[in-house]
C-alpha cells in the first residue's frame, strides 16, 4: 500500500526549495543594493518661492539648507519657520517616495515585504 501524504515526486521538492531560497538570498541582496544607492542619493526642495532651499539624503538626514536674505526678517521668525518646515517636508516626502518606489520594484508588486 502506498504512503500517502508527503511530497510528490520524490526528491523534486528539496530542489525547488533550494532554488526558491537562492531566489530569495538574491533578492535579498538586490534590496540591499538598492537601499544603498537610495541611501546616498540626495532629494532637494524649495520653497518661499526658491527663497529656502533644503537637501536630504536618502537616510532622510537634512544635508544643506540655503537661505536667501531677502527671507531673513527678523520682524517675521514665523513665516521663515514655516517656509523651513515646508522645504524639509517636501524634500523628506521625495526621498519616502523614492523608497517606496525601490520597495515596489524589489517586491514587484506584492507588498507586505518579506522578513529578512
Amino acid at each position: 500500500m502506498a504512503k500517502r501524504g508527503g511530497f510528490p515526486g520524490g526528491m523534486g521538492m528539496p530542489g525547488n526549495m533550494n532554488n526558491l531560497m537562492k531566489q530569495a538570498q538574491r533578492m535579498q541582496r538586490q534590496m540591499e543594493e538598492g537601499q544603498k544607492e537610495l541611501e546616498e542619493k540626495e532629494f532637494s526642495a524649495k520653497a518661499g518661492g526658491g527663497a529656502v532651499e533644503v537637501v536630504v539624503s536618502g537616510k532622510k538626514e537634512v544635508l544643506r539648507m540655503t537661505l536667501s536674505e531677502e527671507v531673513v526678517d527678523p520682524e517675521d521668525i514665523e513665516t521663515l519657520q514655516d517656509i523651513i518646515i515646508a522645504a524639509v517636508n517636501e524634500a523628506l516626502r521625495q526621498a519616502e517616495e523614492a523608497s517606496n518606489e525601490l520597495m515596489g520594484k524589489m517586491t514587484g508588486g506584492l507588498g507586505g515585504g518579506f522578513p529578512f
